[in-house]
């Protein structure tokens, strides 16, 4: 089924809510009558239910987030909590191969993209983040202490960053290599929390040996966002750094620190979204990363909400 990146796709985040639980029919089914037109199968779905979605096949797999299918392995646990940027060599060997593994379900699926989350300086938010996520409804009678706590965290982050650096790169050459071999672009995602990799100027460093057809960049709007709100990174530098590498826009709104709200549902600035969009990459791919929790009018708002914004199109 042909793929139009420029119509709206829905991550099956929206899905794990207990009435498709057991119906990914019905989920693709629901998300086709509010407007999306096509589907990316996150790391929260099975081997099970991600067979289903292609059973199903009313949509197109847009994309594959890894490291889908969700899976535990016996002695490490949930495959999406290993991490690849992690120094313990078997753990992040375990990262890889779960990764594989998507790219080989993406390729199964006709899915152009496999996102990735390239790991993280350790597991666990700095205590510099956590301090300024504790501060930030007062950011404005504690300036002192908010300008402080991010020269914390930068610091904090810069002095333990560079074997988690060298990890993650080990881990995204043995990606690439078979990305490139199955036809696939590895989209890695601007990440949540400030611990993990990449940061804009690591980003530019890291995708720096590759084509972007076989590395490219994931913009996760939310996620972009709260580092600008905690003031960490600027939300320009990702576009400024990478922004010609961009492959898919992981769409969300954020209301305070909560991400991952249907668009409308939050204050994110979309107009100026849409004028950075226009000048990297017209024709990346449109995945909206909406919440289980929101309700199924404000998931189809949402299409109507960034198509007055221009960013995505109405079939």
């Amino acid at each position: 089924m042909a793929i139009n990146p420029l119509l709206p796709s829905l991550s099956t985040m929206w899905a794990v809510q207990p009435r498709f639980e057991r119906s990914l029919g019905a989920f693709m089914e629901r998300a086709g009558e509010l407007g999306y037109r096509g589907v990316e199968i996150n790391h929260s779905m099975t081997a099970e239910q991600a067979g289903a979605i292609l059973g199903y096949g009313s949509l197109p797999v847009t994309g594959v987030h890894a490291p889908a299918p969700l899976e535990r392995h016996p002695s490490a646990g949930w495959n999406r909590e290993l991490n690849l940027g992690a120094t313990d060599e078997v753990e992040r060997g375990l990262a890889v191969d779960f990764h594989l593994r998507s790219i080989a379900l993406a390729a199964d699926a006709g899915a152009p993209i496999v996102v990735v989350h390239l790991g993280g300086v350790g597991k666990r938010l700095l205590a510099g983040e956590r301090r300024l996520r504790s501060m930030y409804d007062r950011r404005e009678v504690l300036r002192d202490e908010w300008a402080a706590a991010i020269d914390e965290t930068v610091r904090e982050r810069a002095a333990i960053a560079p074997p988690s650096l060298e990890a993650a790169r080990r881990s995204l050459a043995t990606m690439a290599e078979e990305a490139s071999r199955r036809g696939i672009t590895l989209g890695i995602e601007t990440r949540l929390n400030y611990h993990e990799i990449p940061l804009p100027h690591e980003a530019a460093d890291l995708f720096a040996l590759y084509p972007p057809e076989v590395v490219g960049y994931v913009h996760d709007v939310g996620h972009a966002e709260v580092h600008h709100r905690l003031g960490v990174t600027d939300r320009s530098a990702w576009w400024d750094l990478v922004g010609p590498r961009l492959v898919e826009l992981h769409l969300h709104d954020v209301r305070g620190l909560l991400d991952h709200r249907a668009p409308g549902n939050g204050d994110v600035d979309f107009a100026w979204l849409a004028a950075r969009i226009a000048e990297a990459n017209p024709r990346a791919q449109r995945t909206f990363e909406i919440d289980q929790v929101e309700p199924d009018d404000d998931v189809a708002r949402a299409i109507d909400v960034l198509a007055t914004a221009g960013i995505v199109e109405v079939a």
